[in-house]
């Protein structure tokens, strides 16, 4: 195997941070008109004159912060049930989508990672008091003794040491009942697979599935590349979704794959189909510094070279494909290998074998496993570096799933994962040959679903992944973002251009601001304004030096990242604005309408006592609808504040002015063509 293409190595980090600084800007001074509204036994008080004190000497590290650029497209920062709040999940009805592959199989090995982390999410909900319903689908394949959902019940109850009732819903087309869930603690629902609706993705079937359901607990990741209704359907109908244990655990593995941190990296490839596979074999190309065929694919890539390669051998509509992944790794300077020799069978005589050279195999003789000469320069590649993936199967056209060749290869990698080498390994096959070599999995990073990293290394999104909650994944320094942090905090919701926090932060330097906004493009703007508007400190002595930020905003999607942002500011949370939120986003059937319950139940517990509530939108229904919110699942600790409300539209009382005199975009768009806003104040109880 003789290197064609010069290997260099490339530099490709992810969320990648430089150093830099915004420039400064003048001071500036703005005026607003005059009101008030307590909040917190903090007035708020707005008179016109007063400065912002505004850091604007930033490093890009901490824009980055702000806004979530860096991560992969494909695979989003998920809620998690190991983030999840304990004490949310006590009574609550959890649905866990299993992975039957894991915890059905004949022979379960109660120490390996997968199986220890798949029981843990599941006695984990248990033990924190959520009542838990488990679905999957099952073969006989993978157990004979899957004979039916009890079967399965029984085998589930003697794996967990836990009591699992099997439920006939499904078939009934009835719907789960409250009253059902008293029976026990932990439920199973019919085989899956025996119902079109579940790979359909049927709304109906998912909502079936998802009666009485409050949280989604995806643990399947195997499943994770297809559109399921089990997965991505039933999210829809529940509250919360997140990833279980065993799905996180695959969900790290696989980001591990696109990190280029440790070098020289190296891509083991096997298996065929280089045509369905090429946008990942780019991909691959793109972070590694050099890619090892050792399959079927690998003869693709010798006819693009320009290697003669007998007809039986060419994969049909790939050598343009090839090509481009060819001149793809030499523009990126990357090392292509292919085996230099290879054993072949005689399709006359099976049993007879002898070596070929790679460009020499005759029309008679089959390849079925890596020659000696091949073998000798993969171990010299392996031996030198430091980060490997194996994806794909050593296996030819003829030859069988587990070869000479798998093995030695297996032994090489097992040698080097004990030299500071981290080592992924990719599907079931691999998986197996390299716990045979080594008896263990602990030293390697382990995916074995093949199917769900192709799909990723080819940029695509992963269904399963992206029907989960979001949540944000950065941990914020807010001695950084505010001068002092101890401050109260102001949080507007959908925050738009940000004038709102804007106005407020120029009359208030006893309260500090956050926006969080799902726009990316606002969020820059925003950014832009804030250190646009910088203004020196008129206390300090030199005219280099700057004041520091009251006003802070974040590109994320609050629905689902409210609680983690928030909940680590070190000061108490006084104010909650949701302003003119989209009514097309906002119907009871969109799963992610902004006021999701997951939502307003963080917004009530991180609430401070008397903390406010302000709801505003130039649409009724949408205002009554947050208001009905609001108060159904403030768990009781919100109220509306009666005394505020002075007009009447509709029958239904509402503010007639904003109490802080300090207008959204929208806000002031609506009053400029003469239109009612519907407003309302709601407070925490004191004590809750």
């Amino acid at each position: 195997m003789s290197p064609v293409l010069k290997t260099v190595q490339t530099t490709l980090s992810l969320n990648k941070l430089s150093s830099s600084n915004y420039p400064r800007k003048e001071k500036k001074l703005l005026q607003h008109g005059s009101c008030s509204f307590p909040i917190n036994n903090v007035q708020l008080s707005f008179r016109g004159g007063f400065e912002v004190v505004s850091n604007v000497n930033r490093s890009h590290k901490e824009k980055t912060c702000l806004y979530d650029e860096g991560e992969l497209e494909a695979l989003p920062h998920v809620q998690t049930l190991r983030e999840f709040p304990r004490e949310e999940l006590v009574a609550k009805v959890v649905m866990v989508r299993f992975d039957s592959t894991i915890l059905l199989g004949e022979k379960l090995d109660l120490s390996s990672q997968s199986a220890s982390k798949a029981l843990y999410t599941i006695k984990y909900l248990h033990e924190c008091g959520a009542k838990v319903i488990l679905m999957s689908e099952w073969s006989r394949k993978i157990n004979p003794k899957l004979l039916d959902a009890q079967a399965v019940a029984d085998i589930l109850s003697s794996v967990l040491q836990l009591n699992v009732i099997a439920l006939r819903c499904i078939s009934c087309k009835s719907p789960l009942r409250r009253e059902d869930l008293q029976k026990a603690d932990i439920f199973l629902l019919e085989n899956l697979s025996e119902y079109k609706e579940e790979v359909a993705n049927c709304s109906k079937f998912a909502e079936l599935l998802s009666s009485e359901v409050d949280i989604l607990v995806n643990d399947s990741f195997c499943q994770s590349h297809k559109v399921l209704a089990s997965t991505v359907g039933v999210a829809r109908f529940c509250y919360a979704s997140m990833a279980g244990f065993s799905f996180e655990e695959n969900l790290h593995q696989l980001k591990k794959i696109a990190k280029t941190k440790k070098k020289p990296y190296l891509a083991v490839i096997g298996g065929g189909n280089l045509k369905r596979n090429a946008a990942a074999l780019q991909f691959l190309a793109s972070r590694c510094d050099a890619l090892v065929f050792v399959g079927q694919m690998s003869f693709q890539i010798m006819r693009a070279l320009g290697h003669s390669i007998p007809t039986n051998l060419v994969e049909r509509d790939a050598h343009k494909a090839a090509l481009d992944i060819v001149q793809f790794a030499h523009d990126k300077n990357v090392l292509m290998s292919y085996p230099k020799d290879f054993w072949c069978t005689n399709q006359h005589l099976p049993t007879e074998l002898e070596v070929f050279p790679a460009h020499g195999v005759s029309a008679s003789w089959l390849p079925v496993d890596l020659g000696p000469r091949s073998l000798e320069e993969i171990y010299s590649l392996v031996t030198n570096s430091k980060k490997i993936i194996w994806i794909g199967p050593v296996k030819f056209s003829s030859s069988k799933p587990c070869t000479v060749g798998t093995s030695k290869l297996a032994q090489m990698l097992c040698k080097q994962s004990q030299c500071e080498c981290e080592i992924t390994i990719v599907g079931s096959t691999a998986c197996k040959v390299i716990k045979n070599e080594s008896n263990s999995l602990s030293s390697f990073n382990v995916l074995e679903n093949a199917s769900v990293v192709w799909e990723f290394l080819k940029e695509q999104k992963l269904p399963g992944v992206m029907s989960l909650d979001r949540a944000y994944p950065f941990e914020i320094d807010w001695s950084v973002a505010y001068h002092d942090a101890s401050l109260p905090l102001v949080v507007d919701i959908g925050s738009g251009n940000g004038l709102f926090i804007m106005g407020m932060a120029q009359n208030r330097k006893d309260l500090n601001f956050l926006g969080l906004e799902i726009n990316g493009k606002l969020v820059r703007r925003c950014l832009d304004s804030v250190h646009q508007s910088g203004i020196r400190n008129a206390s300090e002595s030199s005219p280099c030096c700057f004041g520091h930020m009251c006003r802070y905003f974040i590109g994320s999607n609050a629905t689902t990242t409210f609680r983690s942002i928030v909940s680590s500011y070190p000061g108490e949370l006084v104010l909650v604005s949701v302003q003119c939120p989209n009514p097309d986003f906002n119907k009871p059937e969109n799963r992610w309408s902004m006021l999701q319950r997951s939502l307003i139940e963080a917004v009530a517990d991180l609430l401070a006592s008397k903390g406010k509530v302000f709801l505003q939108s130039d649409v009724e229904a949408v205002a009554m609808r947050m208001k009905e919110q609001f108060l159904q699942y403030g768990k009781g600790k919100l109220h509306l504040s009666h005394d505020q409300y002075n007009i009447r539209i509709n029958g239904n009382a509402w503010l007639e002015e904003n109490p802080f005199g300090i207008h959204s975009d929208w806000e002031q768009h609506v009053i400029d063509r003469g239109a009612p806003m519907y407003r309302l104040m709601l407070s925490k109880s004191t004590g809750s």
